[in-house]
């Protein structure tokens, strides 16, 4: 099955849940609405011909002007050797998504990078908690409107720039 193909059998199945362009690239990319994200990630797994064993990677992008995060999943099929790329976008204020980490167990760890430096949150997550800023910090570094505070537990966060030597 080509990719062209599974994007035909995904519209077919699912309807406008998925979008109706395909963009070509390395990793062909289509839009699928945010709260379906892990019904269209179970039927790319489980369905024959598809067979996306493999969540390569999830990352997440702050468009602060379009007042939105988007969410990237990346997929893989060993058995076809063939990729696609999901987008899911969901409201900066309050980012919530439906967890894809029963679909794939990576994703425990990829949904937690995500929620801790942009804020996302996973829903039925079965541990969704910071992994990489420590659990009493505020705000999500990688957001567009984020502020480093001056420190941190009478700890300073300034240092000087290593370009200056």
């Amino acid at each position: 099955m080509t990719i062209a193909e599974i994007h035909r059998l995904l519209r077919e199945r699912l309807g406008t849940i998925v979008s109706d362009d395909l963009r070509d690239a390395e990793w062909p990319l289509c839009d699928v609405r945010g709260q379906s994200i892990a019904e269209v990630c179970a039927m790319l797994r489980d369905e024959p011909g598809c067979d996306f064993d493999c969540l390569s990677n999830l990352s997440a992008v702050d468009r602060k002007s379009d007042d939105a995060i988007e969410v990237y999943y990346h997929l893989f099929s060993y058995r076809h050797r063939h990729r696609l790329a999901l987008r899911a976008t969901t409201p900066r204020p309050d980012p919530i998504l439906p967890s894809v980490a029963q679909v794939w167990p990576i994703a425990n760890w990829l949904e937690r990078e995500a929620f801790d430096l942009l804020g996302v949150r996973f829903t039925g997550h079965p541990d969704l908690r910071r992994i990489l800023m420590p659990e009493d910090w505020v705000g999500h570094p990688l957001r567009k409107d984020f502020v480093e505070p001056d420190e941190y537990h009478g700890i300073s966060t300034r240092r000087e720039s290593l370009l200056k030597l």
